[in-house]
């Protein structure tokens, strides 16, 4: 078979196309246009739909949403094989069994014998160096401790001037003992109740009955008795050689109208080893870091790549690798090379991780 010259065939196409009528050439032009745009445009579809496809296969795995968003089915654990031990502890097991109370802390003490043997009914005597301990706990009763005082009001002889006592300087103006506002604190802060829970717990337990308006009244008695402690918590995180810092949004409600700007609302939380510090502010932005940490922080900050922490030194900073390997899992199902890269950082993190441990 004769072999054609390259330039000679292409000398051959160009004469060709020269002697191809205008409106040939014209149509032809045109469809390549179209073909071009075409295949823009389908390049544009493919990298929508990849993006399409990212966002409907996001999880608490890949990305930062919560678990309560994965769909359903997703990260259950295989089904365990069955096993043929017995239900319950197994030979050797040494067991657990609630914790007992020293003995100096029991009110009572009862020591129950053995009359006669189960087995052939003789009588039995003597002690058990190391009796079964069997505890009852109980809750002793409540009641109330009532104080009262007494102002009296006495007339003065010379000048008839009406004088009443005043309430000792140690003496609870708000009718109620440190004890009780305590309670309030405890059950309103630490247990998070609403103020009319709070109204039924203290009744219903204690039988102090009280209004709304005095719950609230009792914990901003406990809020400003407690405001210096909570300054010299802030003040050690401010100093603290490493801080870790975080902060979630929380809806307040309708507030201020429905005003949606307004029922935005984040908790900052900066944890060390010794104190944990929570605050709340109503923005999310550099300056609510800065009141956390304090202007002059000079530690190793602990947090995610939220840019709200960028103002601290990128060399006393330590990002959070959770982060990371949600990252790098996304990338990992992403096609061609990104999955290949996606899937090598995946497996160095997990390196790290087993170092680590």
């Amino acid at each position: 078979m004769e072999k054609k010259c390259p330039a000679c065939v292409e000398e051959i196409h160009l004469v060709d196309w020269e002697r191809t009528p205008a409106s040939v050439q014209k149509l032809v032009e045109g469809m390549g246009q179209q073909i071009e745009s075409l295949e823009k445009q389908l390049a544009e579809v493919l990298t929508v739909q990849e993006q399409l496809l990212e966002k409907a296969n996001r999880t608490s795995e890949n990305s930062s949403s919560p678990p309560s968003a994965d769909p359903p089915g997703f990260g259950k654990k295989q089904e365990k094989k069955k096993s043929n031990k017995k239900r319950g502890g197994q030979p050797g097991h040494s067991g657990h069994s609630r914790d007992l109370y020293p003995i100096e802390k029991c009110r009572f003490v009862h020591n129950h014998h053995p009359i006669t043997c189960k087995s052939c009914g003789e009588s039995l005597s003597g002690e058990d160096a190391f009796p079964y301990r069997h505890q009852i706990v109980e809750i002793p009763p409540i009641e109330l401790i009532v104080i009262e005082h007494r102002l009296h009001q006495l007339t003065c002889g010379q000048c008839g001037t009406n004088t009443r006592a005043k309430l000792p300087d140690d003496v609870n103006p708000s009718e109620y003992g440190v004890r009780v506002v305590a309670m309030v604190a405890l059950l309103s802060g630490v247990y998070r109740n609403s103020q009319r829970m709070v109204q039924s717990a203290l009744a219903d337990l204690f039988g102090i009955s009280m209004s709304l308006g005095t719950v609230n009244t009792l914990r901003i008695e406990a809020n400003n008795a407690v405001a210096n402690c909570v300054d010299e918590a802030k003040l050690y995180v401010q100093h603290s050689n490493v801080v870790g810092a975080d902060e979630t949004g929380f809806n307040q409600g309708n507030i201020d109208g429905g005003n949606p700007k307004q029922r935005q609302a984040w908790l900052w939380v900066g944890v060390t080893p010794l104190v944990t510090f929570f605050e709340v502010a109503l923005t999310r932005c550099t300056s609510a870091v800065k009141n956390l940490l304090g202007e002059n922080f000079a530690g190793i900050l602990t947090s995610d790549r939220h840019g709200a922490y960028n103002w601290v030194d990128i060399e006393r900073r330590q990002s959070a690798t959770a982060h990371l390997r949600r990252d790098f899992i996304k990338i990992s199902e992403r096609p061609g090379i990104s999955k290949e890269l996606g899937t090598a950082l995946v497996k160095h993190l997990e390196k790290l991780f087993e170092l680590w441990h």
